[in-house]
């Protein structure tokens, strides 16, 4: 945990104080309905805005942590019995930013990643943005992509000129 920019770093600091209070908020709201913190769950003391990495079981759709994205480093775990019942899980949310699916068969994960109502699903990797390719979520989580030949047209402004000359010619720039 440390300094985003030295390549050792695996955990960074959040964006702001207000973000880290967020999460804190988050985990403490599961915490106190019930969720067992397994690991982490503090926000660490000193320079920067750090949160420990934190993994929380026995959640449920009333938590915050469940409810709300998580901007953080938290994690709830949600055991289901069947690939499906993981399916509707994962898409029982208003949300839709980002995906994870880790698994040994690569087909599977593919096919499971169509079935995700998400911007972004990621197999055997973290979610996380590639100037490559465009990056943004669905349904609450966004509007229009950014990055890639896609994103940078959410950035400009297409403009029509309709002139008609004195011969009555139509020039279209």
């Amino acid at each position: 945990m440390g300094d985003p920019l030295d390549s050792k770093t695996t955990v960074g600091p959040l964006v702001r104080d207000s973000q880290r209070q967020a999460l804190a908020k988050q985990v403490e709201d599961a915490r106190g309905k019930g969720g067992r913190i397994l690991t982490g769950g503090q926000p660490i003391r000193r320079e920067g805005f750090f949160y420990e990495p934190t993994i929380i079981s026995n959640v449920n759709h009333e938590m915050e942590i469940v409810k709300e994205e998580v901007f953080g480093p938290a994690a709830p775990v949600i055991v289901v019995n069947s690939e499906e019942e993981a399916i509707r899980e994962a898409n029982d949310s208003e949300f839709g930013l980002g995906a994870s699916i880790w698994t040994n068969n690569i087909e599977r994960g593919i096919k499971l990643a169509r079935q995700i109502e998400s911007g972004i699903v990621s197999v055997n990797e973290m979610v996380k943005s590639d100037p490559r390719l465009p990056f943004g979520g669905i349904k609450k989580s966004g509007i229009g992509r950014e990055l890639s030949e896609f994103g940078i047209r959410e950035f400009v402004n297409i403009k029509s000129v309709v002139v008609k000359d004195i011969t009555s010619k139509l020039l279209v720039e």
